[in-house]
């Protein structure tokens, strides 16, 4: 057909299609009537909208439907309700990524990926999508596009760092795993010596009903064995956690109920033998707690009469403590109140547990395990304290440390803070405490000690300001002490006491508080000037003998001067405003003719500080100056600071 003809073909075609006659028509009415096209245009949205709006509602019913049917474990049921909800509305991102999941459940993973994919053609940015996405490759052993969808989140979302995090570190893990059981199928085929020994040895140990001599000899046997990670995974391979933990006799000792002589024997073999498997293992400890009964016996062996079992256990538990996914396992899985109140029971039975205590040092920086001893906390980890607090004499010092850090680590969680700042008799043990420590052998307990009550006084309580006095006291005696770290504490504690108690100040102040404070500020160190000035600040603020002695002490307020040209935001604002106080003595600001403070205040008056407080103190301290000895007017003009100082006027009232 020539082209003439099919353009004519074309038009006949197109002339007599009723929906040209219709387009033809509408136009006509348009050209004729614009508000009757804009209403049937209207008409024409308005019922696109009723209808989606009801294919909604049948879609979110189907979608509820489905989220009741996966909460119950019925995946495929919620699958047929999620696919229900898609025929109703194809580009509703919520069903893709609720079907991915029970896709996920059922093990059909690239079924998941493929509705996460359409997921992410809804919204580009769905975090659940990219979530199921990694999971579903990370079970295809996908290790390289679990990890990129895992990564693609936080390109969308960096705050959901710790999350990803988590994430990509399971992948490390699976990864791992799949390569330490590839090699270990290597050494199977080869017919290794480790290969063959493993199963010869675990093949033995499956017989039942033999005694426990012959139990335990196998066993010792087995762990000298296992001699890498893949003599791990061997074991691992060859049912070995079913082989042993289903063994009754195994069962029998290990909750110490056999009266048998070797039972004993028989349950430190077994302990040592997990040991042996979950060292550098993660997988093994995941399938470790999986066993029947484990979990309890783990936690129970921790209290023991046997010491070597007791001993044992702890190292097994220090193997899963010394890293993140082993803390996870453990928190997870174990009693956590009864594990902290055995692992405690051994530090206060033996005070050279060290490993106890390096079990739950690692422990306690965990949030998961802080939340979960916020019920028990004072009777599983106060009480011991205050119990070895009030017999420091006979105390191992270098552990009651360590038991302080545990403690002020899991006092870093707001709930646990609150309880233990609110306890009397803590602060009654921790004052008594103090004031032995001086002067004496049990010294090394005071840092941390110091630490500790700094942080739980740093949020005020009733219980706190009553020992306020004497906690205030015992700072100032310690501010003499010969360790610098010992006498910065105690000026942080005193910091945060002085504010909260006029009793405790006007105390300190009586004896002698100004000239070590004044002391410390002349040769120390960054923390330690920013907690001494600031004790002096409450000092002067609220007694006039701090003010007359710091002035006397103090020749023309150098060592104030100097802490105005510290670099600390801190020290600066609080040496200004120290210094404002000062000048209320009766010569004060006459003794300041001639120095640098005017140019000093100046300087952080009209500066640029972080902490708007720095640049008022100072505006506030240089018109005070100005107000009160005029003369320092001459040396203002010099600077061109008079704006300043009306700004400073402004201020003042």
């Amino acid at each position: 057909m020539c082209r003439a003809r099919r353009k004519r073909f074309l038009r006949q075609i197109s002339s007599s299609h009723p929906w040209s006659r219709m387009n033809r028509n509408i136009q006509y009415e348009s050209s004729q009537n614009p508000e009757n096209f804009l209403r049937i245009l209207e008409k024409d949205a308005e019922e696109r909208r009723l209808r989606r709006k009801m294919k909604e509602e049948k879609a979110n019913a189907l979608r509820e439907q489905g989220n009741e049917a996966f909460t119950q474990g019925d995946y495929e049921t919620a699958v047929r309700f999620y696919t229900e909800g898609l025929e109703q509305l194809r580009d509703m991102q919520a069903l893709y990524t609720n079907r991915a999941q029970a896709f996920i459940k059922l093990k059909r993973y690239k079924d998941a990926i493929s509705d996460c994919e359409w997921a992410l053609r809804c919204n580009e940015k769905c975090i659940k999508a990219y979530v199921h996405m990694g999971k579903s490759h990370l079970a295809l052993k996908d290790f390289k596009q679990s990890r990129i969808c895992y990564q693609k989140i936080l390109e969308i979302e960096p705050q959901r760092e710790t999350m990803v995090k988590a994430y990509l570190r399971q992948v490390d893990l699976e990864e791992k795993a799949f390569l330490q059981e590839k090699a270990a199928w290597e050494e199977l085929q080869e017919g290794t010596e480790q290969a063959m020994a493993v199963a010869e040895l675990l093949k033995k140990l499956d017989r039942p009903n033999e005694i426990n001599l012959y139990y335990c000899g196998g066993l010792e046997l087995l762990s000298q064995a296992i001699k890498d990670c893949t003599g791990k995974t061997l074991f691992r391979l060859n049912n070995g956690f079913s082989i042993i933990n289903g063994n009754n006799t195994v069962r029998s000792c290990l909750s110490q109920n056999s009266k048998d002589p070797y039972s004993v024997d028989l349950c430190l073999s077994i302990v040592k033998l997990w040991r042996t498997v979950c060292s550098g293992n993660e997988q093994n400890q995941q399938l470790l707690m999986e066993c029947p009964g484990t979990r309890e016996h783990m936690v129970q062996l921790l209290a023991s009469p046997v010491r070597e079992i007791q001993r044992e256990n702890l190292e097994l538990l220090s193997v899963y403590s010394q890293t993140q996914h082993g803390r996870d396992v453990l928190i997870a899985n174990l009693n956590s109140n009864q594990m902290a109140e055995n692992l405690m029971s051994c530090v206060c039975r033996d005070m050279s547990s060290a490993l106890a205590l390096t079990v739950l040092e690692n422990l306690a920086a965990e949030n998961k395990f802080k939340i979960q001893s916020r019920e028990n906390f004072t009777a599983v980890f106060v009480l011991p304290l205050e119990h070895l607090l009030s017999n420091i004499m006979t105390a191992d010092h270098k552990t009651l440390a360590s038991v302080i850090s545990v403690i002020g680590t899991m006092a870093l969680d707001d709930a646990i803070s609150k309880k233990l700042a609110g306890r009397s008799e803590f602060w009654r043990c921790s004052l008594q405490t103090m004031k032995q420590c001086i002067g004496c052998e049990c010294r090394s307990v005071l840092y941390p000690l110091l630490g500790l009550m700094f942080n739980l006084a740093s949020n005020p309580s009733q219980v706190v300001q009553e020992h306020a006095v004497l906690a205030s006291s015992r700072c100032l005696d310690l501010l003499s002490d010969s360790s610098g770290g010992v006498i910065t504490r105690a000026a942080g504690l005193l910091s945060v006491l002085l504010p909260m108690s006029l009793d405790a100040t006007q105390e300190v102040v009586r004896n002698g508080v100004v000239k070590k404070l004044l002391k410390i500020l002349k040769v120390g160190g960054e923390m330690s000037s920013r907690y001494s000035i600031k004790a002096l600040t409450f000092c002067t603020a609220s007694i006039p003998q701090a003010r007359d002695e710091l002035v006397k002490l103090d020749k023309r307020l150098h060592t104030l001067r100097n802490l105005l040209g510290s670099i600390d935001e801190l020290v600066v604002g609080n040496a200004a405003l120290c210094l404002g106080h000062c000048l209320e003595v009766d010569g004060a600001a006459v003794s300041l003719l001639g120095t640098d403070c005017v140019q000093l205040l100046l300087h952080h008056a009209a500066g640029d500080a972080k902490r708007a407080a720095v640049q008022q103190n100072a505006a506030i301290t240089l018109g005070k100056l100005c107000k009160i000895e005029p003369r320092h007017m001459e040396k203002l003009r010099e600077l061109h600071g008079l704006e300043i100082l009306h700004s400073c006027v402004r201020l003042i009232t």
